[in-house]
Formats: structure tokens, C-alpha cells, sequence
């Protein structure tokens, strides 16, 4: 008989993760992992996709040990799973071995069900790891963040961060990790202005706008114009490192899908989607890769890695913009 586990312990014998969000998806592995090598600093963590988890794969996995060493399997995307590895999911989970924490990432939907229904009859502990499409539900996560970190911040300021960052769970999470370490007192709206709105003439996003469309002159003034009035430069490099994630992701999208399945799927409003697609038409995967980390290196600089944080902003919108232009100069 399967073992039962309480739904709040992470070392539980079997977790499912289930949903569409991959900001989420990865908290519940970490949460999990983390848990695990608090328990043992020695534990082995198994991350498998379901072309690497074939029959018999599981089973060799979970063998005993003449150790008993401690050991996290996780499964992504087990609603992929091939009938044959199911079957062996499905034989795991009504003998589990001692000290393995088995982790089923699910989509939630129809395929796969069997499994997942099997896994709940079996007593797992389940993360609900659901796409947050409703604004309010953004607005519940981001106070959340705040809560997690220590940190006050008020309604007024969680509204305007979710109304300037958008639906990206990942970049919102991000948006709050930086408030919440750069700001002292309680975070409000005056605060989330300066750092991801700021004044019209010159925001850190109108910068990336211009930067990721290849138009490295005005991108450089707007720059300097908005270091001139005081942004925030953790604004600037956050702004810059959305734009051009944001052309990563929708360039890797399947060519000729409709705008209205693109922001479903990238969690983008259709708009976005159209504006990003059309600066997203020079760029290449190894442009995308190149000015990530030129925004890396910036980040580093403003937090204090260098001495003239200016100068790597103003490196970083250069390279920006000749990935922008398909690796030409500007």
C-alpha cells in the first residue's frame, strides 16, 4: 500500500507539481531539493525530461543503495511520459523506497490524467502550479513576495508594479526581489514609479525599446538623459533584461502562430506580442544569448562589481542594440 503523506513536507515520498507556470513548476522542485539537502547535504538529485526517463530507467534509479543515500528524482512534463515508463510510474508509486522523494511535474490537463490520478490515489503531495491569468491573482502573489521577503509594501505599490511588469510571473517575482533588497522603509507607489515607470521622458523601458530595435544613438541619450534625472539604475538593467527576454521568447515561438495563442502560451497581452515580434525580426538565438549577458554584466556593475556603473549601461545598450541589427554595428 502506497504510503501517505502529510501535504505540507516536502520530504513527503511523492510530490506533484501541477500546472502551466514555470516560475512555480521550479519553486516546488526547489522547495523540494532544498528540503532534502537540509535533511542530507549529500543528496543525489535526478532531473529528467521523458525522453531520458525510459522503461526501466525509473526502477534503476530507485534501487536500493548500499548506502541509503537520499535522493530527489524529478520527472518534468510527466503528462509526456510514454505508455511503458507510466506503467512503471504507476508500480513505483505503490511501493515507494525509503529515502527517495520522487517529483511529478504535470500540466494538469487532459493528457496524462491517468497518471496524475494515480499519484493523488496514492497520497502525493500536490503544489498547484497554475497559470496566474487574473490580475488579482498577480496582485495576491506579489503581496506575497513582499510577506516572504520581510518586507511592507502597500496596495497602492503592488498594483502599480503589476500594471508596470505585466503578466510575466518571472520578471514580477524578479520586480519585487529588487525592491525588496534596494529599498529601505515600506515600498510604495512613489517607489515602484521610480524604479519600473519613472518620469515619461525617460523610463528604463523606453531605453529597451529603443536599444532592442537596434537604435543604439537614441538609446544611448534617453540613457543618459534618464541617469541625468535620477533613475534608478536597477530600474534601467531590470528594463533592459525584460526586453530582451522578451525578444528571446516570443522569437523561439512557432513561426506563424496567431498573436491571441502566443499570449496565452508566453503569458503576454496579444499587443505585446505584435510589438515584440516586430523587434524581434534581426534577432538570432546567439544575439538573444549575447546581450543577456551583456545586461548580466551590467547588473553586476550597478550593484557594485565595477566602478563606472554608467559606462557598463552604456556597453550593454551598444551590444543590445548590434544583436538588435543581426550582429551589425549600429
Amino acid at each position: 500500500m502506497a504510503r501517505k503523506s502529510s501535504t505540507d513536507n516536502p520530504l513527503a515520498p511523492l510530490t506533484v507539481a501541477v500546472g502551466q507556470e514555470e516560475l512555480l513548476l521550479d519553486r516546488a522542485v526547489a522547495e523540494v531539493v532544498a528540503a532534502a539537502r537540509a535533511s542530507d547535504p549529500d543528496t543525489d538529485v535526478r532531473d529528467l525530461t521523458p525522453d531520458v526517463l525510459q522503461p526501466g530507467t525509473l526502477a534503476e534509479l530507485t534501487s536500493p543503495s548500499l548506502f541509503a543515500e537520499r535522493k530527489v528524482v524529478v520527472v518534468r512534463d510527466s503528462h509526456n511520459l510514454s505508455a511503458d515508463t507510466v506503467k512503471d510510474v504507476k508500480a513505483y508509486l505503490g511501493s515507494p523506497a525509503e529515502e527517495i522523494t520522487l517529483v511529478l511535474l504535470h500540466a494538469g490537463g487532459a493528457k496524462g490524467k491517468g497518471l496524475l490520478d494515480a499519484a493523488r490515489k496514492a497520497g502525493a503531495r500536490e503544489v498547484a502550479c497554475a497559470k496566474m491569468t487574473k490580475p488579482a491573482d498577480r496582485l495576491a502573489f506579489a503581496r506575497g513576495e513582499f510577506r516572504a521577503a520581510g518586507r511592507s509594501a502597500t496596495q497602492e505599490a503592488c498594483e502599480a508594479l503589476v500594471e508596470a511588469i505585466g503578466s510575466d510571473l518571472r520578471e514580477l517575482a524578479s520586480a519585487c526581489s529588487q525592491l525588496a533588497s534596494d529599498v529601505e522603509g515600506t515600498i510604495d507607489e512613489q517607489v515602484v514609479a521610480r524604479y519600473y515607470t519613472g518620469r515619461a521622458e525617460a523610463t528604463g523601458f523606453e531605453v529597451a525599446d529603443l536599444a532592442v530595435t537596434g537604435r543604439a544613438a537614441e538609446a544611448l541619450e534617453r540613457l543618459r538623459w534618464a541617469l541625468s534625472v535620477g533613475q534608478p539604475l536597477p530600474g534601467i538593467t531590470f528594463a533592459l533584461a525584460s526586453g530582451v527576454r522578451s525578444i528571446g521568447r516570443v522569437a523561439s515561438a512557432p513561426r506563424g502562430a496567431r498573436p491571441a495563442d502566443l499570449a496565452r502560451e508566453l503569458g503576454m497581452p496579444p499587443w505585446k506580442v505584435d510589438r515584440v515580434r516586430q523587434q524581434a525580426r534581426n534577432w538570432t538565438g546567439d544575439g538573444v544569448s549575447v546581450a543577456l549577458r551583456a545586461v548580466a554584466e551590467a547588473d553586476a556593475a550597478v550593484k557594485g562589481a565595477v566602478g563606472d556603473p554608467a559606462y557598463a549601461l552604456e556597453k550593454a545598450v551598444v551590444t543590445i542594440a548590434q544583436a538588435a541589427r543581426g550582429g551589425r554595428r549600429p
